[in-house]
């Protein structure tokens, strides 16, 4: 009896963590099952308490987002947001992977105290910094522009990708870089074609955060910019009035600008669980 009670007792426990990985699953798919349904409701059944469930259904909201109503057109904002979070990734990638070499495979003196200092400038708060930041952008023109937010995401996302990708590039083999090294291969091609391969989960994990990052940011954005260089999320908050009902057009914008985000963890979701568990296990 007790080899049985031994036998067992690991499917069930495995059982009982399924149930409840299942439950925070489900808990946390809950509001946005709840923001689709209600973004295809009228306003007034939208803000009804309790809400209704069984309201007839329609597409107003979705007409609002995309402007059919008269309203102001999406697809700027989306392509500024694209370009922002986009242009960043990449120049966040470009900077940290070197970066992250330097720090790993090739580690300067007293490289623990680097990383802590790339994960210090972290901790000042964005709004703290904001005032002069907006100075500068005043004085040189770059108020309303989309290469601002570049940068400020750049400058924003490099510190957690230096730390992200320390540790991918930690589980390289040095000896595969040593061999291209006796080959004659240059840092630049041993990054290209031998590093970045190896650590491409990691490196796609990395690129995946500094995109949802830059994609839903806000503060920047809604200070920074204008008319010309407006984002998805600043443009969101414009459907946000003091007067009538809004409920429903939030919810279809909401779920409209968060697709491009759960389309690329979608996408990448097996690299990303490869990238979060590398270096994991020693």
């Amino acid at each position: 009896m007790s080899t049985v009670a031994v036998r067992t007792s690991p499917r069930r426990k495995g059982v009982g963590l399924g149930l409840v990985a299942w439950l925070l699953g489900v808990v946390f798919f809950l509001p946005i099952a709840w923001m689709a349904l209600t973004s295809f409701h009228s306003e007034s059944d939208a803000a009804t308490n309790p809400p209704s469930f069984g309201a007839a259904l329609t597409l107003d909201g979705y007409r609002e987002f995309f402007g059919t109503g008269g309203g102001a057109s999406p697809w700027p904002a989306l392509v500024n947001s694209a370009v922002a979070s986009l242009g960043s990734t990449v120049l966040v990638l470009l900077l940290a992977l070197p970066a992250a070499y330097a720090l790993s495979i090739r580690p300067v003196k007293k490289w623990t105290d680097v990383l802590f200092f790339f994960l210090s400038t972290k901790m000042l708060p964005i709004v703290a910094g904001l005032l002069p930041i907006y100075l500068f952008a005043k004085n040189t023109g770059m108020l309303d522009n989309i290469w601002l937010l570049v940068v400020l995401y750049t400058s924003m996302n490099l510190p957690i990708a230096v730390w992200m990708m320390q540790s991918f590039l930690a589980e390289v083999p040095v000896a595969v870089i040593e061999a291209a090294q006796i080959d004659g291969a240059k840092l630049p091609t041993i990054l290209a074609r031998v590093v970045a391969p190896i650590a491409l989960p990691g490196i796609a994990a990395t690129a995946l955060i500094c995109f949802i990052f830059s994609w839903n940011e806000l503060l920047f954005a809604r200070v920074l910019t204008g008319v010309v260089a407006e984002t998805a999320p600043v443009f969101l908050t414009g459907f946000i009035t003091s007067q009538g009902l809004f409920l429903a057009k939030v919810c279809a914008a909401s779920l409209v600008i968060s697709l491009p985000v759960l389309a690329a963890g979608f996408a990448a979701q097996d690299k990303l669980v490869q990238g979060l568990s590398l270096g994991a296990v020693k």
